[in-house]
């Protein structure tokens, strides 16, 4: 069997150095780093995780749940988390749970089974409160727009106050008859109505009354986004702005503008929520709502490695900072 040792004279580096690399320690190069990794691959070396874990008590790896990698935001999430972990010694293993609740009690359960240091999962339909749901010590962190009741850790967005301001924002420039493009469903707690409720809000705190020909469902698809405002569109009822449940379906609503003669932000203004990496580079390039999405990848590391260190410690709640990342879709 190729041991530690071995790598350290293929690589004609030190065992604390491999070492090093292994546990994605800081101190080594990266040209060092390099030849160790090769030197690994060339000599077929395998970790025996389960020796490790029986030393020391952990993999130093934690998992990463996600209702689609497929999706801009949770792979700009995904990357996020990486170099979060990374900076305190962690690797990280990515599962997509579809947004089920199948899916999300699985990726528990294989974090379990896995021996993870522990889960970040973001959860659209499980809810630590109801029963059936025990997970002992094990540390979580939900990130998400359910509200979890203070039972678990859990990092969130600003939903009403972002969409609130978006909505403003509009009003600022002009808008009356702003259109809300949102998600599935208005009913219960969740990214959807939290952010519908916000556009309410910033329609009733600037003596706007809410008109529910103006909102339109949608799924959570550019696709989804496109057929709703061109659903909008045909029913003859006029709107001059656009609070978009997302930037993905904000991109629908202005592709789906264009497909019926309308110019984006000549005719209607139209704002996202995410602030995902594309929104930069489409033409026009798309206003947001910005969380500091960095902030709370570093939080939900951080509070996995508090859990890991004080298991018995209180569920803390965070929610992140946000600004307007205003650009040409609304100026």
């Amino acid at each position: 069997m190729v041991t530690m040792s071995d790598v350290a004279r293929l690589a004609g580096v030190s065992k604390m150095t491999v070492s090093n690399v292994v546990n994605n320690r800081a101190g080594v190069s990266e040209p060092v780093r390099l030849r160790v990794l090769d030197a690994i691959q060339q000599s077929g070396y395998r970790l025996n995780v389960n020796a490790r874990t029986l030393k020391a008590g952990r993999t130093g790896v934690i998992g990463l749940a996600v209702p689609g990698v497929d999706q801009a935001y949770f792979g700009m999430l995904g990357a996020l988390v990486i170099d979060a972990a990374r900076a305190r010694g962690f690797h990280v293993a990515i599962e997509q749970t579809g947004g089920s609740d199948t899916g999300e009690v699985e990726a528990v359960a294989q974090s379990h089974k896995l021996q993870f240091d522990g889960l970040i999962l973001s959860a659209v339909v499980l809810d630590p409160r109801d029963q059936g749901h025990s997970w002992g010590d094990f540390p979580i962190v939900m990130l998400g727009e359910r509200d979890f009741g203070a039972s678990i850790d859990h990092v969130g967005m600003a939903n009403e106050a972002g969409s609130r301001a978006a909505t403003e924002h509009l009003i600022a420039q002009g808008c009356t008859r702003i259109a809300n493009v949102t998600g599935w469903s208005l009913e219960g707690v969740h990214v959807v109505s939290r952010r519908h409720q916000g556009y309410v809000d910033g329609l009733a705190a600037n003596g706007l009354e809410l008109d529910t020909s103006l909102v339109a469902l949608s799924g959570m698809s550019m696709e989804d986004g496109r057929r709703a405002v061109r659903r909008l569109h045909a029913s003859g009822v006029p709107f001059d702005g656009v609070v978009a449940v997302t930037d993905t379906v904000a991109m629908g609503v202005v592709r789906g503008l264009a497909d019926v003669g309308l110019r984006v932000p000549e005719d209607v203004r139209v704002i996202g929520f995410d602030d995902i990496p594309e929104s930069a580079y489409t033409t026009p390039t798309l206003s947001s709502v910005s969380p500091d999405h960095r902030w709370m990848a570093e939080k939900a590391v951080a509070l996995i490695a508090a859990r890991m260190e004080h298991p018995s410690r209180p569920p803390e709640e965070h929610t992140a900072p946000f600004e307007l990342k205003v650009r040409e879709s609304t100026r």
